[in-house]
């Protein structure tokens, strides 16, 4: 009989704890996604045609004021409130930038029928806490309540673009110069000069410091030179390579002499061609994937539809 207790008792045991760690799964915080885009969606409520549309707009909107939007639609915050998941979500993602502050988070919570606004320090007294209610209740519910969540994102994010663009702040530092920001037209037209100077300018270093390392040298002097001129990192290394390889070969024809001599008579080819190289100009090189350091207090608003 003491025996079947104990068998018993343990089994309560057994099942308590196992109900005790389904009670901690349930209630536990939702994770924090990762900031792939402008606009992250784990709902699967937007397509991607909208999200791409939505992404190209903040973008845009940031390359030319400076300030950070992004916008996150999970399922529900719960067990937290929408403000706390909001902060958690501001706090990791960093939106804005660093020791400006200004970056908003907009928060759609689906389930719960719940968003909220999330301002930065820099952006708090243009986006203020009223503001923000405002452009909730007047702009993004009442769309939200006949299901449509992009017209409702889509005209949230006009009206806050609209009250950010009043506020006067740090003009975007300049984008470092990519492979498809490169005139090639103009490349070409003064790439010739460059090789015809790194020619001369390679038989000196050539005699200092000898055929492959003076042509390096000249190779590297003319690629530093274009990329300040033309102003692409690219385009430097591009008319660097060339230079080094012209400087290389026309040195070692002229230090030959002519053919019959047991010298060098001379290349069969030029060794390179066009096709050789292989430039990747994508569009997409400025990254969406993270924020600028900024930091979040609070401010803002919350709401439901």
């Amino acid at each position: 009989m003491s025996d079947g207790a104990i068998s018993v008792n343990t089994i309560k045991t057994v099942l308590l704890a196992l109900l005790l760690c389904f009670a901690q799964a349930a209630l536990a915080d939702v994770d924090v996604p990762q900031l792939k885009g402008r606009v992250v969606d784990l709902t699967n409520t937007l397509t991607s045609d909208t999200i791409d549309t939505l992404n190209q707009r903040i973008r845009s909107f940031e390359q030319r004021k400076g300030s950070q939007i992004a916008v996150l639609i999970v399922p529900t915050t719960q067990p937290e409130t929408i403000e706390q998941y909001s902060i958690r979500v501001a706090e990791a993602w960093k939106i804005g930038r660093k020791k400006i502050d200004d970056g908003t988070l907009l928060v759609i919570a689906k389930n719960d029928h719940k968003l909220r606004i999330e301002v930065g320090y820099g952006l708090e007294g243009a986006l203020t806490d009223v503001t923000s209610r405002r452009i909730i209740d007047e702009v993004i519910a009442p769309r939200f309540k006949t299901g449509d969540f992009a017209g409702g994102i889509s005209a949230g994010l006009t009206r806050m673009i609209g009250v950010i663009d009043g506020e006067p702040l740090p003009a975007p530092a300049p984008e470092a110069s990519h492979g498809s920001d490169v005139d090639w037209n103009m490349l070409s037209s003064i790439a010739p000069f460059f090789v015809v100077g790194a020619i001369f300018v390679g038989v000196v270093l050539r005699a200092m410091l000898g055929p492959l390392i003076g042509a390096g040298a000249a190779g590297g002097l003319v690629g530093v030179i274009a990329w300040l001129v033309v102003g692409s990192l690219l385009a430097g290394v591009v008319i660097g390579g060339v230079a080094f390889l012209f400087v290389l070969i026309a040195g070692s024809v002229a230090s030959a002499g002519p053919p019959g001599r047991g010298g060098y008579s001379g290349p069969s080819s030029s060794g390179w061609s066009g096709g050789g190289s292989s430039w990747s100009s994508d569009s997409s090189s400025s990254s969406d994937s993270g924020g600028g350091g900024g930091d979040f207090g609070g401010g803002g608003a919350s709401g439901s539809w």
